[in-house]
């Protein structure tokens, strides 16, 4: 029982009997200018170019998330689209949406109002008084059992309400409801945004790990070499990392803060020297090799191809050491080359192993690249190409 007057308690039943009464109103009042049965099919003649109009769409699919589903943004009213119809199916959608809403409007404001009058003509019968002339319950004479009447009438009336609230919300999600292209947006668009929380979790883990391993590095050699010299050198590159990856977080909080604006000054190849001195001033021997024009680099090349050699010589600091590092970088009319070699130990995780491996990979297939991690010829190697479109 409590289960069956539970929708009488929700605002949304009441919202939804308004939403359709709202749809008569102009049919209503021009069918107090000139009664005639014809009035009805004009409206609804009227209301078929009226459909076809894009703004339509918005109009109505503000009016159905409001009144309908008792919100305006939240995600209960997702599956209505407030945006302009984009196509002719667009347009027909709507188009059948008025045509509906007219109809189930007319129905069920003719029967609730004719429900609720049988109903006081009901209980004014059995109490000996003229009953009015209802349309669908027409009542003669005085008797007492006329108010046995009442409580399938307003069960009725009751089924009326909810059972029309519950249709045209029904017909609301499937005709204002997304079209295959507003879905296809919408997937697009969460595309982009899990792609784009995925970057941000690698330029985290690229920039931060990268300075945290060599302040690590740092540290520990300082404190075993004991001398006053090397530790102030020590000091002073852990300083300069330290502000670096300060900088790299701002970026990446940018990105949060402000998803919509384009963050620029991210670094480049054209930088890769400072990554290479922090990683000599870890102990690194780093021999390098840097031709072609890396200032002239595509934007997305430029700096995804930094963000692969910052994660190379992170894991070479990290897994093997203070070891000697050949680092090769060629820009080609086609592409770019990115090579990092160190002596293979015992530390360093096999093929496919590791976030910073992924990273690497992930880097370089969302540019259409190709990268080759593993041992070679006694050496740990890391292998990127990229293409320059």
């Amino acid at each position: 029982m409590v289960r069956l007057l539970r929708p009488f308690g929700r605002a949304v039943t009441y919202t939804r009997l308004l939403h359709l009464f709202i749809a008569i109103v102009w049919p209503s009042m021009w069918l107090f200018v000139q009664e005639a049965w014809w009035t009805w099919v004009m409206a609804g003649v009227v209301l078929a170019p009226v459909g076809l109009v894009p703004a339509m769409r918005t109009v109505e699919g503000l009016q159905a998330r409001l009144l309908l589903t008792g919100h305006r943004h939240d995600s209960a009213g997702t599956d209505i689209v407030v945006a302009p119809s984009a196509t002719w199916g667009d347009r027909g959608r709507v188009v059948v949406w008025l045509e509906a809403r007219l109809l189930i409007g007319c129905v069920t404001s003719v029967f609730t109002v004719q429900l609720l009058i049988a109903t006081v003509d009901m209980v004014a019968s059995s109490f000996g008084r003229d009953a009015g002339e209802g349309l669908l319950v027409p009542l003669h004479g005085h008797a007492w059992w006329h108010v046995l009447l009442v409580l399938p009438a307003l069960v009725t009336l009751a089924a009326t309400v909810v059972g029309s609230g519950r249709l045209i919300t029904a017909l609301a999600h499937r005709l204002l409801g997304p079209s295959p292209a507003d879905r296809m947006a919408a997937l697009e668009e969460r595309t982009e945004q899990l792609l784009e929380r995925t970057r941000i979790a690698r330029e985290l883990h690229d920039s931060i790990g990268h300075a945290l391993t060599v302040a690590v590095v740092q540290a520990g050699a300082a404190r075993a070499a004991g001398d006053p010299v090397f530790t102030d050198r020590a000091l002073g590159a852990i300083e300069e990392t330290g502000r670096a990856a300060l900088e790299d977080l701002e970026r990446v909080l940018g990105i949060l803060r402000e998803s919509e604006r384009p963050v620029s000054g991210r670094p480049t190849l054209a930088d890769c020297d400072r990554l290479l001195e922090s990683a000599r001033a870890s102990g690194a021997k780093v021999d390098a090799e840097v031709t072609g024009p890396v200032d002239t680099l595509p934007g997305p090349v430029s700096r995804e191809g930094y963000r692969i050699l910052q994660e190379s010589l992170t894991n070479v600091l990290r897994h093997a050491g203070a070891v000697p590092v050949r680092v090769r970088v060629a820009v080609v009319a086609d592409g770019l080359a990115l090579e990092v070699r160190n002596p293979l130990t015992a530390d360093i995780p096999g093929p496919g192993r590791g976030s910073g491996l992924r990273g690497i990979r992930e880097r370089a297939a969302l540019l259409g690249g190709s990268a080759h991690t593993g041992p070679d010829r006694g050496d740990w190697q890391v292998r990127v190409e990229l293409p320059l479109r």
